[in-house]
């Protein structure tokens, strides 16, 4: 990531393994904007929320941009506000209309595919997995179609705009997820222009992306640990 040093205008506050901090981080580096990566600890919350308390004391959640000393949260909020604050590689359309359909697909993507996967970590009835998993693909199947409607190789033309950064959740996130839980959500052979469209965007953002071991061991205490929470306790 880039701008690691102290002193910038620009920070982010976030945790490496959050789909949503990524997003943020790519629209910065399309921007070519220098700015300063504050890593908030898993492992420690109390630090961790003491910081987010401080930025973010309505959600106390990442990511948080903070510009000349400003918080601005949530995912997709923080990006149009990177996108109206630097104009150059603008991530949305210039047309009205075009940015209500960017903002719509967006939403889309995470009511439908990114909450669901979320949820899917914390469940622990494989037949309520299924059903869950069967709504994000039909999801997904939704997004092949508008893509191929489109003609174009990302939602945002030639390069990626608002709908590609909030898709990135198919690429090593939902792939990790999948795994832990041996379940399947997207089919390549069902969905053949999002399984270009991820061989795409890969390339794009130059492999960068959190490494997909790492997200298996996190997912997979993660879940481990939901198993455990609903466990009957031992007399």
């Amino acid at each position: 990531m880039a701008g690691h040093g102290n002193g910038k205008e620009v920070k982010l506050l976030g945790i490496w393994f959050s789909p949503y901090v990524r997003r943020v981080v790519w629209a910065l580096e399309l921007k070519g904007i220098d700015y300063e990566w504050v890593e908030l600890s898993f492992r420690d919350p109390k630090n961790r929320s003491r910081s987010l308390l401080e930025q973010n004391p309505v959600l106390k959640r990442v990511p948080v941009l903070i510009h000349r000393g400003r918080p601005v949260v949530e995912s997709l909020v923080i990006i149009e506000y990177i996108d109206e604050t630097w104009r150059n590689n603008p991530v949305l359309p210039s047309d009205p209309y075009e940015r209500a359909l960017a903002r719509f697909w967006a939403s889309f993507v995470d009511q439908k595919i990114t909450e669901v996967l979320i949820k899917l970590l914390s469940l622990t009835d494989k037949t309520q997995m299924k059903e869950e998993a069967k709504q994000a693909s039909k999801a997904i199947g939704i997004l092949d179609r508008e893509l191929k409607a489109r003609g174009k190789k990302f939602f945002g033309g030639e390069t990626i705009g608002l709908v590609d950064i909030a898709l990135s959740i198919v690429t090593n996130w939902m792939e990790a997820i999948e795994e832990v839980l041996d379940i399947c959500i997207f089919d390549s052979r069902t969905h053949p222009l999002i399984a270009q469209w991820k061989t795409n965007f890969v390339e794009f953002v130059r492999h960068n992306l959190p490494p997909k071991g790492g997200l298996l061991r996190f997912y997979r205490r993660y879940h481990q640990s939901k198993i455990a929470s609903v466990a009957p306790s031992r007399l």
